[in-house]
């Protein structure tokens, strides 16, 4: 698929995303060739889509068909997933609201599960990470560049540039470590990746609230929702402390470190 294509891709899937939402969303990326392009080019598919579930704020159940497919089950189910605090949740294809702090996704406990490949599925949840992060970031550069204070737009405050600055910083090394995870997709660098875009999702959720002032702990702003959002997120799969000590456990058991650039 040529950039281009991807483009194309992006701007139907954008569009479809802002016009549905949950299991209507699953339906048209299903309509759209879901299934396929998942199947023929993963390396397409799960970066596109997740991330624009990010960006959008949209939710669908599709982790659950990254995760079967990885697992080499069929398309369609749901499977009980490992969350932060040795917990199990299900990720249902309906549209009843979950239990989790973002009510939208349809998260329900589950009794435990068998083991599954989850490195595709974390390097989904990356993706949508990332999204969330970069959506977070968009709002508060709107607002600081709109907002006056002592006859001064915010944006022109250091503190407030140096806050947006760490975010973007943050953003784009954990698209860096995605794209890596990506191209050499074992255990240990999907979960790295995943660390990486929870870390920097908190970090836009922590330093966006705070640029944004009271506005930016309402319930009538939109940021809350991807605050909400990256919080459940970072916890599925494995939270990034959680990644991160794995990683740690296993790098000592195995007695060695991969080169920087295969990280």
């Amino acid at each position: 698929m040529d950039a281009a294509e991807r483009d194309l891709l992006a701007e139907t899937l954008r569009k479809t995303m802002t016009a549905s939402s949950g299991p209507a969303l699953d339906t048209a990326l299903a309509d759209l060739g879901w299934p396929d392009l998942l199947a023929e080019l993963p390396e397409v598919a799960v970066p596109s889509v997740f991330r624009l579930l990010g960006e959008t704020g949209a939710h669908a159940s599709v982790l659950n068909d990254v995760v079967l497919a990885e697992a080499g089950r069929p398309l369609g189910g749901t499977l009980p997933l490992p969350y932060t605090g040795r917990a199990h949740v299900v990720w249902e294809r309906t549209d009843v609201p979950g239990i989790a702090l973002d009510p939208a996704l349809p998260l329900r406990t589950a009794a435990g599960a068998d083991p599954v490949p989850l490195a595709a599925g974390r390097r989904a949840l990356g993706w949508w990470l990332l999204g969330s992060g970069h959506a977070m970031l968009a709002l508060a550069r709107a607002h600081v560049l709109s907002r006056v204070q002592f006859g001064k737009p915010l944006a022109s405050f250091q503190a407030v540039r140096h806050r947006l600055a760490e975010t973007l910083v943050a953003l784009e090394g954990a698209e860096a470590a995605l794209i890596a995870s990506t191209a050499h997709p074992d255990d240990l660098a999907s979960l790295l990746a995943k660390a990486a875009a929870g870390e920097a999702a908190l970090t836009a959720a922590r330093h966006c609230q705070q640029v944004m002032g009271g506005i930016g702990f309402t319930a009538e702003h939109d940021l809350h929702h991807h605050i909400k959002r990256a919080l459940v997120l970072d916890g599925l799969l494995g939270s990034t402390k959680d990644l991160s000590r794995e990683a740690g456990a296993l790098l000592r058991s195995e007695r060695t470190a991969p080169r920087l650039i295969h990280l």
